[in-house]
């Protein structure tokens, strides 16, 4: 393996995966509400870990970059760096959020129809049609995480962006405790107060109907942070940090038990390493790696990448009523592949769509909002004035 780690600001293939996460979760969630049943693609949980694996990777890749400018040990820097996020977040959701809440009815009707037709048993009410205050407010201040009882109320697959604000929230901590005790030790000792946290909760029976509470997670973030962590090194150590992120992949804190889950999470945290790493991967490994990184890069999986957050969004309140209507309208007249290819054939147009619009018009002009929310702060600043020579 080569010696040094990339000193490239960009890595290729993110665009490609961040594509791939979310196409994963849309056909998942698409073969699931048209009763075909297909391995791995079938399961959209694992693209939801491909994205926390994803946003793990990210911020600690971003720190790097900043860490020459904003020092960590100023809480100014934590500061910056949540005002990025929640701009990054909070707009497109709010958005989102509204208009759920206020089709919640007609959506409520429509996943009727498909639990009715499949045979199983129907989603709870009060997950389409909860327009209380108290659940407005937990889902406005990205609280609804950390609650059973709201963390799984409303028709959008929000769940993940509680988890995020929560691991947002942390990373400032997590990257202290990695700069001070190294990046395995403190990966063992976050990993093991995430177990810890989830052992109390099935000690008091709590339950959450989503891994939203972080701790149900962490070990998915680490796994990102781990394989990050090898780029910032002067004497890099990708096998340990290999070693590492696998060992972590294989807890199955929020997923279940299960061998496939278990071999398709060691095999999403090898290809992310090749993938990202390939620069240190040896001979014909690293150029396959290299040419397959590349072409994720660029074209529609560089739109695709950006639009990535919109589409996870968005593609549950077109699939559910398109769902429902060919349902209704077909019934048993189409088996499960040809409900599925149809349903698919119309959904996909119209996300991409529309998710392009919302790119467009909110997740642009929200990320420039935070901007100049950053420069209004930096010009806040006091100037400090150079002392007298004494």
């Amino acid at each position: 393996m080569n010696s040094s780690p990339t000193e490239s600001s960009r890595i290729e293939c993110l665009d490609g995966l961040r594509a791939a996460a979310a196409l994963w979760v849309l056909i998942g969630h698409c073969l699931l509400l048209t009763g075909w049943h297909l391995p791995v693609l079938g399961d959209p949980a694992l693209g939801v870990d491909l994205f926390i694996m994803l946003s793990g990777f990210l911020m600690v890749f971003h720190y790097q970059l900043r860490r020459d400018n904003e020092a960590w040990e100023r809480p100014g820097t934590w500061l910056k760096f949540w005002t990025r996020r929640y701009f990054r977040i909070a707009p497109l959701f709010y958005v989102m959020l509204f208009l759920a809440l206020a089709l919640g009815p007609y959506l409520y009707e429509s996943r009727m129809v498909i639990d009715a037709f499949l045979g199983r048993s129907p989603q709870a009410p009060e997950r389409f049609l909860d327009g209380s205050l108290k659940n407005i407010v937990a889902h406005l201040t990205f609280l609804f995480g950390l609650s059973p009882n709201f963390a799984y109320r409303t028709p959008l697959p929000d769940w993940s962006l509680g988890l995020e604000m929560q691991f947002y929230a942390a990373f400032p901590a997590l990257m202290l405790l990695a700069r001070r005790f190294g990046w395995v030790r403190s990966a063992l000792v976050v990993a093991a107060l995430g177990a810890l946290a989830v052992m109390i909760l099935k000690s008091m029976s709590v339950h959450f109907p989503m891994p939203s509470f972080l701790p149900l997670k962490i070990q998915v973030f680490l796994c990102g942070m781990l394989l990050a962590g090898v780029l910032g090194q002067s004497q890099p150590r990708p096998l340990l940090h290999l070693a590492m992120a696998m060992a972590l992949a294989a807890i199955p804190f929020g997923d279940g038990y299960g061998v496939s889950k278990f071999l398709i999470r060691e095999a999403m945290v090898l290809g992310f390493f090749a993938l990202v790493l390939y620069r240190m991967l040896p001979g014909a490994l690293g150029a396959v790696a290299r040419k397959v990184a590349v072409a994720l890069g660029g074209g529609v999986f560089h739109v695709l990448g950006e639009l990535s957050y919109s589409i996870y969004l968005i593609h549950l309140l077109i699939l559910q009523p398109v769902a429902a209507f060919v349902i209704t309208r077909y019934g048993d007249g189409f088996g499960a592949p040809l409900r599925f290819a149809v349903v698919l054939a119309i959904v996909l147009p119209v996300v991409w769509l529309l998710s392009f619009v919302t790119y467009r018009l909110i997740e642009m002009p929200g990320q420039q909002l935070g901007r100049v929310v950053l420069r209004r702060f930096a010009r806040k600043k006091p100037v400090l004035e150079p002392s007298p020579a004494g």
